[in-house]
């Protein structure tokens, strides 16, 4: 009868042993599943991280850029008010040469300045009207240049790596129209 109780007893310690690791497992399984929702979550919350990062300095570069550009075109203005001034200069009589060679030569400074910061001029005389890149203030009626050309430039245009900071103001050809208009009227009744 001892015998039977300790293998009763070895039974029952087997089965409650049995329930007590079904338990641990089902615990064990549900702390697995939370914990990859948890690594999921993390995986989601790092990368919206990244994009959102990503995003703020894509914000802070285009607000660099738009800075640097109103800048720039500060400088063009005064640039050409310079030039202005310098071909005025030149063309006084009792101007010295020296001078305007010096201003000449400041000139040539602030052009090295825009041109080491992207600043490039827009190539327009000669070349077909764009109306990206090109203003057209007014259209010359011209038969010795094609429709559409630009024929002079008012206001250089500049690009800021390849987009455009300023247009250029131009003048465009048009094809004169002839007004064949004949007179029918000339039945030999004079005035």
């Amino acid at each position: 009868a001892g015998s039977e109780a300790q293998q009763q007893q070895q039974q029952q310690q087997q089965g409650s042993a049995r329930e007590e690791i079904e338990e641990l497992r089902k615990g064990l399984q549900a702390a697995r599943k939370e914990a990859e929702a948890n690594l999921n979550k993390l995986r989601y919350l790092m990368a919206d991280f990244d994009n959102y990062r990503k995003q703020m300095e894509r914000q802070a570069a285009s607000k660099i850029e738009s800075a640097k550009a109103e800048l720039l075109l500060k400088f063009l203005n005064v640039r050409d008010d310079y030039q202005r001034a310098i071909e005025t200069a030149a063309k006084d009589a009792g101007a010295n040469p020296v001078v305007v060679a010096g201003l000449e030569g400041i000139l040539c400074n602030i052009d090295s300045l825009l041109s080491s910061e992207g600043v490039r001029p827009i190539e327009s005389v000669g070349t077909p009207f764009d109306p990206s890149v090109h203003d057209a203030i007014a259209f010359v009626p011209r038969d010795d240049v094609a429709e559409n050309m630009v024929t002079a430039e008012i206001r250089r245009g500049y690009m800021l790596n390849d987009k455009v900071l300023r247009p250029s103001m131009v003048e465009v050809a048009r094809k004169s129209i002839k007004n064949n208009n004949n007179n029918n009227n000339d039945s030999g009744a004079g005035p």
